[in-house]
């Protein structure tokens, strides 16, 4: 597979369909089980238990549903999420880094495409480039044709491009883009040295002037002071919105 590879598929098309995928399948896969399991062994055991001890059977059910209801509505929320509510925070956080139309983008952790389609049907004299490394583990089915396809059946194929490559030492000449974006990829690197290179490689790749709106839900405090610790004007760090399931903040600022 090419490192490189441009969006040149054909249009859309009636059978094309478009799908940005579930956020954290391991995980969610893993609560449901979990909240199914304790559920399940609750009433299992009240039943088991309620001729001759009903008290203690009441007592098991009551922790068992009380133990597993949570987890299970947690994944029916990180669905929801993963479906609907970060459909509309991408068009949020890309309002906040104001594109003329002329710009050049990077999506940082693109994964199948969401912010990156986003941002190229707001650059009809631009293009939007994403970059990742395609951990199925950290979104489905996420491979380079995945976005390719969305691009395509978006109808935004000429402005697209990815490539595979680490945030933390990404492919690209310094001061390449005017904007960079991210969601819900940076926390993905394990330790916070790590996390603190992915974002100074971020200001290496951008153009003086050049602005980011990097989203997460974890450690965005890190992003926010390894961009004022660069030097960075209009670092902010937005409370959190449950648009998206955990609840995120955006950080936004401008390099100087």
């Amino acid at each position: 597979m090419s490192e490189n590879t441009k969006a040149n598929a054909p249009k859309c098309t009636m059978t094309q369909r478009i799908d940005y995928g579930l956020d954290g399948p391991p995980f969610i896969r893993a609560i449901v089980l979990i909240g199914g399991g304790l559920v399940a062994a609750g009433m299992l055991l009240y039943f088991m238990l309620s001729a001759a001890q009903p008290a203690l059977a009441t007592i098991v059910l009551v922790i068992g549903v009380v133990s597993g209801l949570p987890l299970l509505l947690s994944s029916v929320i990180m669905v929801r999420s993963s479906r609907l509510g970060k459909l509309k925070q991408s068009e949020k956080l890309i309002d906040l880094v104001g594109l003329r139309g002329d710009e050049i983008v990077l999506d940082v952790g693109c994964g199948r495409g969401l912010l990156l389609i986003a941002a190229a049907k707001r650059l009809p004299r631009g293009k939007a480039v994403g970059i990742d490394v395609w951990s199925a583990r950290d979104l489905s089915d996420n491979r380079p044709e995945a976005p390719l396809a969305n691009a395509a059946a978006e109808g935004v194929a000429e402005r697209v491009e990815v490539k595979t490559g680490d945030m933390r030492q990404m492919p690209f000449p310094d001061a390449t883009f005017d904007v960079a974006v991210a969601s819900m990829a940076i926390h993905n690197i394990p330790t916070a040295a790590g996390r603190a290179q992915a974002i100074r490689e971020i200001a290496r790749v951008l153009k003086p002037g050049g602005r980011v709106a990097l989203q997460d839900f974890m450690a965005t405090h890190e992003y926010a002071n390894t961009l004022r610790q660069l030097g960075w004007q209009r670092v902010e760090r937005s409370g959190r919105s449950l648009a998206l399931w955990p609840p995120v903040r955006i950080v936004t600022g401008k390099k100087p």
